[in-house]
């Protein structure tokens, strides 16, 4: 999902990045060092966790790599007190001797390939020490791991997916200027307003951006990724948590008060309102609550059958007059319903309607004002992106709308549905239609939201 909106918010990151870079570059003002560069989406909640992870597991790693190391202190290179003192007693030439005489009974006992008699031993010590050079690169290896965590390299592993080699490094400190950024954000809201993104949201993205980032001290490339990257997710964050209760919520309370929660469906032809209806009607009965689906959709040829599939599919009752009735009558008989037979929730299903049809319009008012919804829901299709945007702002002044579905979530690349619709309108989206199956829809949560637009997988931005 999102993958293009991805793209442009990685972008923004490299472009500032190569700004910052090339004006250190005629200042003298950097020092190459050897390493792997962190990629945009590392920095995301979840990768974090994994790093914490994995530099658990380096350390962990080491204190294993010692061991071998103290096991062969403990055969090989270990020597008694006494021993100690009989050796700070010889020349420095006979050190090394010294040590292999004093542990060769050791090695017998370890592995009979070693092990190695008194007349061995003799001749051992009038070796050229080829056999010392050995022992001490056993012993060097583990040192070279014992690197730092983070700029540790392993020549025979460079396929990692942070990338190698060339991190750039500030010498002196710079500051993130407004010149630094100027061009940077002018692409980015350019890239924002063509992945459908409304023209408000744009500029309100952009210019929280700029706050966060001008001002900020650097030291090195990395700082420029990590603040970048930070700057957008909180800006991004803002737009997309629209405060609402839950529908699940307002069902709760409304059976707590002996009343069914009336819920009215309105949108434009084609955006998935009917199989939405469906949908609802199986993800609250799987809850445990009772729905009625009301067919008020009486203009549209075949729209009470499609509705009527949609309820005998997932087992529940549907009320429906005869086509041509009014749609406002079939509504008020829906909540009639409910209250009587003590059913929780009542999903009215209406024409699909352009916002620009005043009769068609008005007839919804009728329908809203017979029936009393507590919550009026906007069908919206997430791939008419900005189209989206403007027909629920035409919607809401209609006939104020509480909240929004967006349908074809899983299929929309550019987010720009998901991204303006709820802060234009200020009503928070309720659910997301992810698939074509009754099951999936899912209540819309920011946080998921934000990890799909940010994240950690890079496949999910290559070229």
């Amino acid at each position: 999902m999102f993958e293009s909106l991805k793209k442009k918010l990685s972008r923004t990151s490299d472009k500032l990045e190569e700004e910052i870079i090339e004006e250190a570059k005629q200042e003298d003002n950097l020092q190459e060092e050897e390493g792997k560069k962190r990629s945009f989406f590392s920095f995301g909640r979840k990768k974090e966790e994994k790093k914490v992870d994995e530099s658990k597991q380096i350390e962990s790693g080491e204190s294993t790599e010692e061991k071998p190391k103290e096991e062969k202190k403990s055969w090989f290179w270990s020597r008694s007190k006494d021993d100690d003192k009989e050796e700070s007693a010889d020349d420095g030439s006979d050190d090394e001797v010294g040590e292999i005489e004093v542990e060769e009974p050791k090695e017998e006992k370890k592995s009979g390939f070693w092990s190695r008699g008194k007349d061995d031993d003799e001749e051992e010590s009038a070796d050229d020490g080829s056999d010392d050079e050995v022992c001490e690169i056993e012993v060097e290896e583990p040192k070279e791991e014992k690197k730092s965590h983070f700029w540790s390299r392993n020549k025979d592993k460079d396929d990692s997916p942070e990338g190698k080699g060339g991190l750039f490094s500030f010498v002196r400190e710079k500051t993130i200027s407004e010149k630094h950024v100027e061009d940077t954000l002018w692409e980015l809201e350019m890239g924002l307003l063509e992945g459908d993104v409304a023209m408000e949201v744009a500029s309100a993205v952009v210019d929280s951006v700029k706050e966060d980032l001008v001002g900020r001290k650097i030291k090195r490339s990395s700082d420029i990724t990590e603040y970048t990257y930070n700057a957008l997710r909180n800006a991004v964050a803002e737009i997309i948590d629209v405060p609402g209760k839950s529908m699940t919520e307002m069902i709760e309370e409304k059976k707590a008060q002996g009343e069914p929660l009336v819920v009215m469906f309105v949108g434009i032809n084609g955006t998935g309102k009917t199989t939405t209806i469906g949908k609802l009607a199986n993800y609250y009965l799987k809850k445990g609550y009772t729905p009625v689906i009301a067919a008020s959709d009486t203009f549209r040829a075949g729209a009470i059958e499609q509705v009527t599939h949609h309820a005998d599919n997932v087992g529940v009752k549907i009320i429906k007059h005869q086509k041509g009735s009014d749609p406002a009558a079939v509504a008020y008989d829906a909540v009639e319903h409910a209250k009587a037979q003590g059913k929780e929730l009542v999903l009215i299903d209406t024409a699909g309607r352009m916002q620009t049809n005043t009769n068609l319009m008005d007839e919804m008012k009728k329908i809203k004002r017979v029936s009393n919804p507590d919550l009026v829901v906007f069908v919206g299709d997430a791939l008419t992106g900005n189209d989206a945007t403007q027909q629920a702002v035409k919607f809401n002044e209609a006939i104020d709308i509480d909240g929004v579905i967006l349908t074809k979530a899983d299929a929309d690349s550019k987010g720009g549905a998901s991204l303006s619709i709820g802060y234009v309108i200020k009503k928070p989206i309720m659910f997301l239609g992810v698939g074509q199956g009754y099951d999936d829809i899912k209540e819309y949560d920011a946080e998921w939201m934000l990890n799909q637009l940010f994240s950690e997988d890079e496949a999910a931005i290559e070229e």
